[in-house]
């Protein structure tokens, strides 16, 4: 199981309804990217952070870990607004305007990035898939979103395996072994993806599959101080940077 899939079974928001979870994460979200930068994009990150660490108990570790990797696409997008290669002639050089530029559009993508990691790190994706039907999602979607989730796991499980195997067999210790590994790897791993298809689809076929898959989802209400105490927040963070942009330079 992947670090974020495991800390949003284990959480202590993991019982509540996802619609709890969707109003607070996406509001912060959508305040991210549509309050201005300074200050509302750091109070926005503050709130999420907030909530991760705090309520939610998200380890600090493993919240780094998952939150370094956006956080490198959004400084790599940021980086271009620096420069500008000029025209008729004239050298690249600092665009006018650039710093400014890049540090509003990275300050919105880390914020909005840790809205997004809200609710992936307490929300399990096995809540949210069955639940979409009901908001018009067809089931086939639905289905084989859910089927490619569980399957991504059992072939991240065998792709470790295989390369303990090739491991323990000494493929790894030239460059050349490696990348012979490597291929193995992948031939072994897309035909055991194969086989374990079939073998899905067969154990499917028994048990009378007629084009839907019903799982059991938790039956958690959707809990109204919850979500009140999310717009209460959300409108609070909205006000106070409406206000501090008039105040702060």
């Amino acid at each position: 199981m992947l670090p974020i899939d495991a800390a949003a079974h284990s959480n202590r928001w993991r019982r509540r309804h996802p619609l709890d979870k969707a109003v607070l994460a996406l509001g912060l979200t959508a305040l991210a990217v549509s309050l201005p930068a300074w200050p509302g994009a750091p109070l926005v990150a503050l709130a999420a952070l907030t909530a991760l660490l705090g309520p939610a108990r998200v380890e600090p570790r493993r919240l780094w870990r998952a939150y370094r990797v956006p956080l490198g696409f959004c400084l790599t997008g940021a980086l271009p607004l620096l420069v500008q290669l000029g025209g008729d002639g004239a050298p690249p050089g600092l665009a006018p305007g650039g710093p400014a530029e890049a540090a509003r559009l990275l300050l919105r993508t880390s914020a909005a990035s840790l809205g997004l990691l809200l609710f992936a790190f307490t929300t399990p994706l096995s809540d949210v898939l069955p639940r979409l039907t009901r908001v018009g999602v067809p089931p086939a979607v639905t289905d084989v979103a859910l089927v490619t989730y569980r399957f991504t796991f059992l072939l991240l499980d065998t792709l470790a395996r295989v390369r303990q195997a090739q491991a323990a067999r000494l493929g790894h210790t030239t460059r050349a072994a490696t990348w012979r590994s490597l291929a193995g790897q992948g031939a072994t791993v897309f035909l055991r993806a194969f086989a374990r298809a079939a073998r899905m689809q067969a154990g499917l076929a028994g048990r009378g599959y007629d084009g839907t898959l019903r799982v059991l989802v938790s039956g958690a209400p959707v809990s109204r101080p919850f979500l009140a105490g999310s717009l209460l927040l959300l409108a609070a963070l909205a006000a106070a940077t409406l206000v501090l942009e008039r105040l702060l330079p």
